[in-house]
């Protein structure tokens, strides 16, 4: 009676979970994973899927290092490109989703005076991710150079590891940040409001933000991760990436 039950409750366990995705993801959509993860597991509710948060730069280095990733989301397209110029990649990145920057603060600003805000006295320092390993920082040094202003506020400028901990400074340790627009989605940033506590930086100031997705070579001959990589490049969780502020391919 034990044994059957032991073999009962085994072979529960074994039909829960028939499969686990390890999925390496740029901080900046964690904010619309959840509902991603929700959809996902409707359509597929034997898939366990597990994500890794980091910078794009820092998960392509742990990548390249043998960490047993099979799927990987990245903010831009040069890391993927590259990790499928070494091989490592199986799939050429496609873009699932195109990212926007916002200018960001917990207090009220006048953010009708757009990006030259940066120069006022009261903002004393500025928030961005490390452009060396975060397309977003990337972006956001880029948006500032084209408006002139980058040497100007350079001194005020504190460079955080990924777009996450970059809106955890703006929250705290900085007057003011450029985010992903979408953590602005949070429930538990929904509270601050456009022109008052953030504004969209204009993409004419900065390369479109492509985040690109490829299959690595964990993936390959598995249908799980295929399943999830086209489900990620649908329509289903193209609506979702939409509802979290991005634009879409």
């Amino acid at each position: 009676m034990i044994r059957a039950l032991t073999l009962s409750f085994l072979l529960l366990c074994s039909t829960l979970y028939a499969s686990q995705i390890t999925v390496a993801v740029a901080a900046n959509v964690s904010y619309a994973l959840d509902d991603l993860k929700a959809a996902f597991a409707k359509k597929h509710p034997n898939v366990k899927l597990r994500t890794i948060l980091g910078s794009s730069g820092k998960l392509t280095a742990q990548i390249r290092n043998g960490a047993p990733f099979q799927i990987f989301m990245s903010a831009d397209m040069g890391f993927p490109r590259a990790l499928y110029a070494q091989h490592i990649a199986i799939t050429k990145p496609k873009v699932y989703a195109r990212g926007v920057l916002a200018l960001f603060s917990p207090r009220p600003r006048d953010f009708s005076r757009g990006l030259s805000l940066l120069e006022s006295s009261e903002i004393r320092r500025i928030a961005l991710a490390n452009p060396k390993t975060a397309p977003y920082g990337k972006a956001a040094v880029e948006a500032l150079k084209k408006s002139g202003l980058y040497d100007r506020v350079r001194p005020k400028i504190i460079f955080a590891e990924s777009i996450s901990q970059t809106v955890a400074y703006a929250m705290t340790a900085a007057d003011i940040g450029m985010i992903a627009k979408s953590s602005l989605y949070a429930p538990k940033m929904r509270r601050f409001q456009e022109k008052r506590n953030w504004l969209t930086v204009d993409p004419d100031f900065y390369t479109p933000i492509d985040q690109g997705i490829v299959l690595l070579k964990g993936a390959k001959n598995r249908d799980d991760c295929r399943a999830f990589y086209d489900f990620i490049l649908g329509p289903e969780a193209g609506a979702i990436f939409k509802k979290y502020g991005y634009r879409l391919p």
